[in-house]
């Protein structure tokens, strides 16, 4: 689990394609530089979010690290896009005792946006993306949470018909993360806040449920109007 604030901005050092035969897939390895900070208590196995990707370590020395990446993951986010010299966000999974800055992140991203705007407001960047796969637009909302290449942010805008929605980065923050070198045309790698899809999935369930009881006060409700429409047509 992870917050969304990110610790240290890191460097690509490899970007490296994996050997289908030894693999049995199409995955990726990436070496990371510039993250002695996050290091020091580092041991093989942890989880370090990569813009916002949970991702494995699998090796490391005192500056750099090296995980994979999965099929799925190329799949699902920005990383298959990253090569050697390009900046990225990194974050270590919470501690037991970690001040919550930001919101409860999982490192599993569920889709990419494209960077379709951008514009100073005062000392601010205003952006707007929009979402590779528009479905996880229902799960955005006006001042809710947001996860944009691992970095907690408010959503100040959302336009659910062209699923896109907009985001204010302050100056304080603009100077600890990559975004503000993103420029339009790029991808970011985007989760939705898990509460709502939590909330979604719990009242398909209900929904599913109550349906299917004849006593359920859903099924009665319906089946009441069903029967009023009827009567009226007779």
């Amino acid at each position: 689990m992870f917050t969304g604030i990110v610790e240290q901005i890191g460097e690509v050092k490899e970007s490296q394609t994996l050997d289908k035969s030894s693999t049995g897939g199409n995955g990726a390895s990436l070496t990371i530089a510039g993250a002695a900070s996050i290091l020091g208590d580092c041991h093989l196995g942890d989880s370090i979010a990569i813009n916002g990707t949970c991702l494995t370590v699998t090796a490391f020395d005192k500056d750099s690290f090296k995980v994979g990446v999965s099929d799925e993951t190329l799949r699902k986010t920005n990383l298959g896009f990253l090569k050697a010299g390009d900046k990225v966000n990194l974050e270590r999974a919470i501690s037991g005792d970690v001040r919550f800055g930001g919101h409860m992140v999982q490192g599993h991203v569920d889709t990419i946006a494209e960077i379709v705007e951008r514009h100073p407001d005062g000392n601010s960047i205003a952006f707007q993306f929009k979402l590779r796969d528009r479905e996880f637009i229902n799960y955005i909302v006006h001042k809710g949470f947001i996860c944009v290449d691992g970095t907690s942010l408010t959503v100040t805008g959302v336009d659910y018909e062209n699923a896109t929605f907009t985001i204010m980065m302050i100056a304080y923050t603009q100077s600890k993360v990559v975004l503000p070198t993103r420029k339009l045309g790029d991808w970011v790698n985007i989760e939705v806040d898990l509460t709502g899809k939590l909330i979604a999935r719990q009242v398909e369930l209900q929904l599913g449920s109550q349906a299917e009881n004849k006593e359920s006060m859903l099924y009665k409700l319906v089946s009441r109007i069903v029967d009023d429409k009827l009567a009226r047509k007779i």
